[in-house]
């Protein structure tokens, strides 16, 4: 997957430690399916410098019609999990609320899940623009919220109309763009539009976006390669990661 002759010796340090959006609240979305495996994957992101942890389970009508009730008593089972290993981690969560009528509901009734800052992760459908994100992201800040635009760069929609990106972040939206993007997973576009959004400092937070261990392999070999060291050094001291 990776050039051997773009490999640096040593994994490149991450440029922030704490995680605002990965699936390692067990059973509760398409991320990890158990304690046992939660707990394997948070030992692989504190390899990579990770010391807290505020996960973002998914929230989607008829799918994860996740509610603080439902996520809050999985991750009480990983923080026990956690501490009989004695691993102390900073674990908390908040969501990635998908663009539709459930999360809007949740909006109106305010009985929403925050990371700390009053920061809400908002996620657009793969297919099309949600028709209504002006007017959420509006709206979100009308009540104190400050919208977090979940991996932009994986929109394919955008692609051929960039100047959307700075509408939406001009509008008030933070962008938060995967490592998994900028390792390539999803493509060489998306790593391409990644590397637009940096370079035109768009990038407000990074996130893993892990759900699986195939996740965190290819971002051990992302972390060996110079593309990860330009990366970073690009976003140095930019990101608003570790200020929430």
């Amino acid at each position: 997957m990776f050039n051997f002759f773009n490999k640096t010796k040593t994994p490149v340090r991450l440029p922030f430690s704490t995680d605002i959006h990965c699936h390692v609240i067990p059973g509760v979305d398409d991320g990890s399916p158990d304690v046992a495996t939660s707990v394997r994957l948070i030992e692989r992101m504190q390899n990579w410098g990770i010391t807290k942890i505020i996960a973002s389970p998914h929230v989607t009508k008829g799918t994860f019609e996740n509610t603080p009730e439902t996520l809050d008593k999985a991750m009480l089972a990983l923080q026990t999990a956690l501490k009989e290993k004695s691993n102390y981690i900073s674990l908390s969560h908040h969501a990635e609320y998908r663009l539709d009528e459930f999360s809007q509901a949740a909006f109106e009734s305010g009985n929403v899940m925050t990371m700390p800052g009053n920061y809400i992760m908002i996620e657009n459908p793969f297919v099309s623009e949600a028709w209504f994100i002006d007017n959420t992201i509006f709206e979100l800040q009308v009540k104190g919220l400050t919208p977090v635009l979940a991996h932009p760069e994986r929109y394919s929609y955008y692609f051929k109309n960039r100047d959307r990106y700075h509408r939406l972040h001009e509008a008030g939206a933070k962008f938060q763009v995967n490592l998994l993007s900028l390792a390539g997973s999803y493509g060489k576009e998306q790593r391409e539009v990644a590397e637009y959004l940096i370079d035109k400092g768009l990038v407000d937070f990074i996130g893993s976006d892990l759900h699986n261990f195939r996740h965190a392999d290819q971002i051990d070999e992302y972390l060996l390669t110079k593309n990860a060291r330009n990366d970073f050094a690009a976003l140095e001291g930019r990101l608003l990661n570790d200020k929430i």
